[in-house]
């Protein structure tokens, strides 16, 4: 119990019942963690992230727009929204079929990891919905989570399944090559692939797990498979029993690596190095940068979407 709430919990005695309930709502109130040191490079001292919004069900998938806005998921409900450069925020598609990760291509068209739906889907420039992959032949998904375009269109995506997770129930990592229908297997050993990331070269490709503390790398081949493996980092603070919560994934032009932890967001360099934590008020599910200059980290957090002022600059390529 921190010192504000043993304070409140005095304060409560000797107050009428619907001055204590008062209190009590407050106190049920999400707090925001207290100013940190800073991260060298990334953040500056005292910056924390402030809410943007709240009142959705479960915020997700955000990814920066080459005007400075944003796209983010409501997974629970359905919904794609659009936070533009003014800051409106708007619906932008419903019925999303639990639309989780969203990526752009390079002509700026909206992609889906249509969880409910069991496929990957694209909106197209007149409004209308294209399915561009449910699977290999004989294999349809089980729930697309993540995904990430590269510089030849092709996409990268993960296939953990649903909640609750089933031991021996398998898992996918895929890559779906530009203007076919059927994906490639990169990987089907990571115990919960989730989010993912290409390096700003392209060359590697970056993938966490939910379950475990350990994030892999993979040399990525010219037709898109990969190869070549490895543990690249392991994640801090995660504590003894618990899932690591690795979730969502973002990388900035520096090559840093911002990745949603139930410990908060945490920071490695480009050599894999730890360099710091960055918590919100509410455990973060995912993170973008996004705004004009791309110097805004955007972290989807259950039913809020927060943000902060970053030193640090986003990818200078379209998306994340």
């Amino acid at each position: 119990m921190t010192a504000m709430q043993r304070s409140i919990g005095g304060a409560i005695q000797g107050h009428s019942a619907l001055g204590a309930a008062a209190i009590l709502a407050a106190l049920a109130l999400p707090v925001l963690a207290q100013a940190p040191a800073g991260i060298p490079g990334v953040l500056a001292p005292g910056a924390v992230p402030e809410l943007v919004q709240e009142g959705f069900t479960f915020t997700e998938g955000p990814v920066g727009t080459a005007d400075g806005g944003l796209y983010f998921s409501d997974i629970r409900v359905s919904k794609t929204f659009y936070l533009d450069p003014g800051g409106k925020i708007a619906v932008v598609r419903e019925a999303t079929n639990g639309a989780n990760g969203l990526a752009l291509t390079k002509d700026g068209e909206l992609l889906f990891a249509e969880g409910d739906a069991k496929r990957i889907s694209k909106r197209n420039r007149d409004g209308s919905i294209t399915t561009l992959t449910e699977g290999p032949p004989g294999l349809p998904l089980f729930a697309p989570n993540d995904l990430i375009v590269d510089a030849k269109g092709g996409i990268y995506f993960t296939d953990p399944g649903p909640r609750p997770v089933v031991p021996g129930r398998p898992t996918y990592v895929y890559y779906l090559p530009a203007g076919t229908k059927t994906p490639i297997l990169v990987d089907g050993t990571v115990p919960r692939p989730n989010g993912l990331t290409l390096t700003i070269d392209g060359k590697t490709l970056i993938v966490d797990d939910t379950l475990n503390p350990t994030v892999f790398a993979y040399d990525v081949q010219p037709d898109g498979s990969v190869k070549n493996k490895r543990p690249f980092l392991q994640l801090r603070d995660i504590p003894a029993g618990s899932e690591s919560g690795a979730d969502g994934l973002a990388i900035d032009r520096d090559g840093r690596l911002y990745i949603t932890t139930v410990a908060g967001v945490q920071v490695f360099d480009a050599n894999a190095q730890y360099l710091g934590t960055i918590k919100a008020a509410r455990q973060g599910a995912n993170v973008a940068f996004a705004g004009p200059d791309k110097q805004t980290l955007y972290i989807t957090a259950r039913e809020g979407l927060y943000r902060v002022k970053t030193l640090a600059k986003g990818p200078d390529r379209l998306g994340k």
